[in-house]
């Protein structure tokens, strides 16, 4: 299996990609193994895997752009087998079987968090009618689904597990959104600025105790027993946990001239990865999976969370707004120390240096005009931060499909997981 190619990765003419990717040697030479990291953070062991070793990965181009054919899908209707299905029709059927008992867990909230939930989630304007609006990509209910049929079960059996890692995501995006002074999400107001900021906390707040609720409800109601059931709300609780540490960490970042690309990977094992993790072995969990099978499922959506967030650093700052639905360069205007700020640090040479003496200069902590943060974008690529972190995105993808094959499944359960994992590392979202 190739690596697949990475969202937002410049080419020539002749096909061939564009940027100092000589350059990424000094600051893989900066990295260190984050192994004892990763278990602090997450709880999962990532021992075995080098985080300074280049992937291997074969790029296909066709003129100026990259093109992935995604071969894998989806199957729902009582059976542990899938039947081959576009990537899209995959998360198209996870939305199917998980958005009605998400819509009936939060019609639980009181008046007004159930209109603030039901906006927040794209269902209703802020007028209060009903929209068919973006609810996101739906990838973590549809790897809950997926780990379900991993395990041997229906992909029903991972419903619950679903249900509840939306919940706990939309408590994170609702925090996060306010944390940062987010205007937009998803083309539209965020939730605080049309509801104010402490509806939009307490509204964060009872998703999150609404996950453990469903998950509870699986064991009392047959859908799985009731210690299956405790071990699910362990991970998710867990996870929640390193997630919230990830997100600290995030902020502390803010207030800092520069982080290592380390710290930078700790963070966000943390604030992305932890919950990933969790979606990818939820299902197998709840199906009665023993610890290796749901161990080995939770490594593989640890690194594919990391690919994920690496592609979101990519996105927050050279992402298109039309497409993202984000402000542009808005990971620049509030100074996150992501990926590919900490890997332009860690290069050392003249961009590097004059990107970090911009940081650290208090009078641009306000707020900065676009040229200059069109410049700042410039220094980082420049300084080999952009071309790092798309070789850190495959690098991730080909570490978390190896993962896999410590589980054993069918081979149509196990390229759905692969469908995924290209997935997460083509997106312009």
């Amino acid at each position: 299996m190739t690596a697949a190619p990475v969202a937002g990765e410049p080419a020539r003419a002749d096909g061939r990609t564009v940027g100092p990717v000589g350059r990424t040697d000094t600051v893989r030479a900066a990295t260190t193994s984050i192994d004892s990291t990763s278990i602090d953070r997450t709880g999962i062991d990532t021992s075995g895997t080098d985080s300074t070793r280049p992937p291997r990965a074969v790029r296909h181009h066709e003129g100026e752009g990259t093109h992935v054919e995604s071969r894998t899908g989806f199957a729902v209707g009582g059976t542990a087998h899938a039947e081959p299905v576009s990537v899209p029709e995959l998360l198209a059927r996870s939305r199917t079987l998980c958005t009605p008992p998400l819509r009936a867990t939060v019609a639980r909230l009181a008046a007004p968090m159930d209109t603030v939930a039901a906006y927040h989630f794209g269902w209703i304007d802020r007028d209060g009618t009903a929209v068919e609006g973006d609810g996101g990509k739906a990838v973590r209910p549809a790897l809950a689904l997926l780990s379900a049929q991993a395990a041997g079960a229906a992909a029903e059996v991972g419903v619950p597990g679903g249900v509840a890692v939306e919940l706990v995501h939309n408590f994170s995006l609702l925090h996060d959104d306010l944390m940062d002074g987010d205007e937009t999400r998803r083309h539209r107001a965020t939730a605080w600025t049309v509801f104010g900021p402490a509806q939009a906390i307490l509204v964060g707040d009872a998703l999150a105790t609404l996950g453990t609720e469903v998950l509870l409800d699986a064991g009392d109601t047959g859908g799985a027993s009731p210690a299956d059931a405790a071990r699910a709300v362990r991970l998710l609780t867990t996870a929640t946990r390193h997630l919230i540490d990830g997100q600290a960490m995030d902020v502390a970042f803010e207030q800092r001239d520069s982080v290592t690309v380390a710290e930078c990977l700790e963070m966000e094992g943390g604030k992305t990865a932890a919950l990933l993790a969790a979606a990818s072995a939820i299902g197998a969990v709840l199906a009665g999976a023993d610890d290796k099978v749901s161990g080995a499922l939770q490594r593989y959506g640890h690194h594919l969370g990391l690919a994920f967030q690496a592609v979101d650093d990519l996105l927050g700052i050279w992402g298109a707004t039309e497409v993202t639905g984000k402000p542009h360069w808005g990971d620049l205007r509030q100074r996150k120390k992501s990926l590919p700020v900490a890997a332009a640090l860690a290069e050392g040479g003249a961009a590097s240096r004059r990107l970090a003496e911009e940081l650290a200069d208090p009078k641009g902590r306000g707020e900065e005009p676009e040229p200059e943060l069109a410049a700042r974008a410039a220094l980082i690529e420049e300084a080999g931060g952009r071309a790092w972190t798309q070789e850190e995105a495959r690098r991730q993808h080909t570490t978390a499909l190896a993962a896999l094959d410590e589980v054993p499944m069918s081979d149509a359960v196990r390229e759905h997981f692969v469908a995924l994992a290209e997935f997460v590392v083509v997106r312009e979202r």
